[in-house]
């Protein structure tokens, strides 16, 4: 499949709202030091072993520091300078790399405003020592301007989620009594790896049966459990996650049974009451309600997040966060039930982006044990 990445046009969109969301907060010059969110702003995407900076002042000038060696990555930037990320082909420490960006941003731009906004989770004592102005905090700021996912970042989760359609399909037919949890692994690590044609940038999350969740064991699967698949690959920085449950032996139990209808009837709940400025909180409570009609089997866990250049992010459906619904979110929503009875739980997953009236599915293959 042909590899999808960030438009060069859009990133300048998301510069233009970066913009806005600075001068709301009187900051003259922000400065990013966080890979993700150079990659939102410029497209630019190095890899974690790397120490990149990117600025942007309050007429939309963009500067880009990257490795030497990746100078030539397209990016939507008016200047690139490089720096030295490894001498004589040996990587130098993250912190030396840190120091050597930060020089050669100053050069790129030696005016600083009396203003600068930086990401205080990842700035370092270089970063602050190298502007004497007030510095203010831009993590709340990128965090939710990141919320909001462009055609060109739909497009990217879009192609990664193949690679978990695939992933569900294969498991349907591998998962039988005395499958190895490690082999099954390794079978769908190599199989998203194959339907993306490249090595993946995440891969996760849960691939245990009779578990609740957790990194496969060295374990057979038994007849009569539940084996929770909760999958996630990373695809040009970009995370999937959902879930699907799956009957080892292909026959559920009666109970198992009613308790996968009470987690799927839950999705109509959220499909009805998503839109643009509805309560992530109350959403939480109305399925909350719904999946205590199952008692005892329990519901205790959040109901869903955010995803995107971070495997969680906003909004939160989750009752210790106040969030609302935005155009734009790409939402996981994961109910469950939980109990010895079911050997050991069933968890659903379903991605939905939050558009002007409504919610989208994306993840429409099977649900069914």
């Amino acid at each position: 499949m042909s590899r999808p990445s960030l438009d060069l046009e859009a990133c300048r969109r998301r510069q233009s709202r970066l913009r806005a969301a600075m001068e709301a907060l009187g900051v003259e010059l922000a400065v990013l030091t966080r890979m993700e969110s150079i990659q939102w702003l410029t497209g630019a995407r190095v890899g974690p072993l790397f120490q990149p900076v990117a600025s942007i002042d309050s007429a939309g000038r963009v500067t880009l520091v990257l490795p030497s060696r990746r100078i030539e990555t397209p990016a939507a930037a008016d200047e690139v300078a490089p720096y030295e990320e490894k001498w004589l082909s040996t990587m130098r420490d993250a912190s030396d790399q840190r120091i050597a960006s930060i020089a050669a941003w100053r050069a790129a731009c030696p005016d600083m405003p009396r203003r600068v906004g930086c990401e205080f989770s990842s700035a370092c004592k270089h970063l602050l020592a190298a502007a004497d102005g007030e510095w203010a905090d831009l993590d709340a700021t990128m965090f939710q301007l990141r919320r909001r996912k462009d055609a060109d970042e739909l497009a990217i989760l879009a192609a990664a989620n193949e690679a978990n359609r695939a992933m569900y399909q294969h498991a349907r037919e591998a998962i039988e009594p005395g499958i190895n949890e490690i082999d099954l692994y390794a079978q769908l690590h190599a199989l998203a790896v194959k339907t993306l044609g490249e090595p993946l940038t995440y891969f996760g999350q849960d691939f245990r049966s009779a578990a609740r969740g957790g990194a496969p064991r060295d374990r057979t699967a038994q007849a009569g459990e539940l084996y929770i698949l909760d999958l996630g690959v990373g695809l040009n920085g970009y995370h999937t996650d959902n879930a699907r449950t799956i009957a080892v032996g292909g026959e559920p139990t009666d109970a198992q049974q009613r308790a996968w209808k009470h987690i799927a009837a839950a999705f109509p709940i959220v499909e009805a009451n998503v839109k643009p400025g509805a309560s992530c909180r109350a959403l939480f409570e109305q399925v909350r309600q719904q999946l205590a009609e199952a008692a005892p089997w329990a519901f205790n866990h959040h109901l869903g997040h955010g995803v995107g250049l971070a495997p969680h992010e906003g909004p939160h459906l989750n009752p210790n966060w106040d969030d609302t619904f935005q155009p734009g979110d790409y939402i996981a929503v994961e109910p469950g039930l939980y109990h010895e009875e079911l050997n050991a739980g069933i968890r659903l997953e379903q991605n939905y982006v939050v558009t002007d009236s409504g919610a989208e599915l994306l993840t429409d293959w099977p649900l069914g044990l």
